[in-house]
């Protein structure tokens, strides 16, 4: 089976980031077999449910769908991702050409600041910064200005009438006043004065148009830059959308029949709770002399619930799809720390589910972050200055990896083991409530069931 047709495991992913975690602490299941059941009322019931246990700390992590090719649900989703495609291409297209307008403007401020850069060391109080940018300046000079001249450049009789000593007399003098100071004969003097009178009116009258120039291609980088943004934040729903409705790869699956009128959702939502600790003490779930412990992360108690429907979409007399069939849901408990958290965020970005979000990402933004470095350099120079003076470069705290997280020690496996339990009774406390709620057979005395180290507080 292919990745864009495996199925996403939580299961596989927790046990990498904790072996201890082969399998759940908790596990339940439900199964419903209709064609009447709709899982639109199962979802809800449970999701509202799971928002008031957990104070709306609930997460979507999986949200797939795939539908077999003779349903008339893939044709119409098909044409709605079509629609939102094209208009993202439009906006997309005029996004291309204000980066390439970007990137020019960057080549030019660039060139105008290795300019300036010789201007700047031409007017340096110290004596060898100054000397070289004079130097500079005049090479900048005798290529781009005199050697407009043809054969009456510097460079041109110095390379054809024989005047070797001009460019070196040239680059030495360091005022007009100089030229009459230099051994050479009256003939090259001629030649050199006026070049040498033009040099510096062109110095002085060169920098100010430079520097014009320069805040005006900074100012016209500004407009360019708000106008990628606006497109930008134009594009990214319709692409969004468009990946959105895009099909999960399924053509292995034997309950996808290419001729039948079938479709497969694939739902996971995650509810957590942080582990209080003064609330466990005074409930006298954790020794008093925990009252004070000042843990380094903090724990999790966390209920994956994960929703599989296969189901025979119809068209309701309203005009949309409602869905009949077999729905499966799953209730399983886990306790993780805060490192463990963030090592299985981490890991499901890498997973498929989350390719839209990261396609509409790389498609408005990639290129836009690769030259924003160059960009802020032009833009926010003086306040980037400002905050670098300002702030004190911080530490910034090591990302946990995978397979290098920390283990508990003494007093985090104390509470290692109240989140586990806590966890475990969430996790029966909603599929307990939820069966009783619908009427089906439950037990009155859930306390039993449970091992004693995870049995439900009084």
């Amino acid at each position: 089976m292919s990745e864009e047709e495996k199925r996403l495991d939580i299961s596989e992913i927790i046990a990498k980031i904790n072996p201890h975690y082969d399998k759940p602490i908790w596990e339940h299941t439900l199964i419903y077999d209709s064609t009447s059941e709709q899982l639109e009322p199962i979802y809800f019931w449970i999701l509202d449910f799971v928002n008031d246990l957990f104070n709306k700390d609930v997460t979507k992590i999986i949200d797939n769908f795939s539908a077999s090719p003779g349903s008339g649900y893939f044709g119409e989703l098909g044409q709605k991702a079509k629609i939102m495609q094209e208009e993202g291409m439009k906006i997309l297209n005029v996004v291309n050409s204000v980066i390439k307008s970007v990137i020019n403007i960057l080549y030019s401020l660039k060139e105008f600041e290795i300019r300036l850069d010789q201007y700047d060391l031409a007017q340096s109080k110290n004596a060898r910064d100054h000397e070289s940018g004079v130097l500079g300046l005049k090479q900048i000079w005798m290529d781009k200005v005199d050697i407009q001249r043809g054969n009456t450049s510097i460079k041109g009789m110095a390379s054809q009438f024989m005047y070797a000593t001009l460019i070196d007399a040239f680059m030495a003098v360091k005022r007009l006043s100089d030229v009459d100071r230099l051994d050479l004969n009256d003939r090259v003097k001629r030649i050199l004065k006026p070049r040498v009178a033009e040099f510096f009116v062109w110095k002085e009258k060169s920098e100010k148009e430079l520097r014009k120039r320069f805040e005006i291609e900074k100012s016209y980088l500004k407009t360019q830059v708000n106008s990628l943004r606006l497109y930008s934040r134009w594009a990214k729903p319709y692409l969004r959308a468009a990946e959105e409705l895009m099909m999960k790869g399924r053509s292995r699956e034997p309950a996808l029949v290419k001729a039948f009128n079938t479709i497969l959702l694939e739902l996971t939502i995650l509810g957590k709770s942080t582990i209080n600790i003064v609330k466990e003490v005074d409930l006298e779930n954790l020794p008093k002399s925990f009252r004070n412990l000042k843990l380094k992360r903090k724990y999790y108690s966390c209920v994956f619930i994960d929703f599989v429907f296969r189901g025979i979409p119809s068209r309701s007399p309203q005009g949309h799809y409602i869905f009949g069939g077999r729905t499966e849901v799953n209730f399983k408990a886990y306790s993780l720390n805060e490192d463990e958290m963030k090592v299985f965020e981490k890991e499901l970005d890498k997973e498929d589910f989350r390719d839209a979000l990261r396609l509409t990402e790389i498609v408005t933004e990639e290129t836009f972050n690769q030259i924003i470095e160059d960009i802020e350099h032009f833009i926010d120079t003086g306040k980037k200055e400002k905050e670098t003076k300002q702030k004190k470069p911080e530490k910034k705290k090591k990302e946990p990896e995978l397979g290098k997280i920390r283990k508990d020690n003494f007093e985090e496996s104390v509470i290692r083991a109240l989140s586990e339990r806590t966890s475990a009774a969430f996790c029966y406390k909603i599929y307990d409530i939820y069966k009783k709620s619908h009427g089906m057979p439950s037990i009155t005395e859930p306390d039993w069931q449970l091992p004693e180290k995870w049995r439900i507080p009084k």
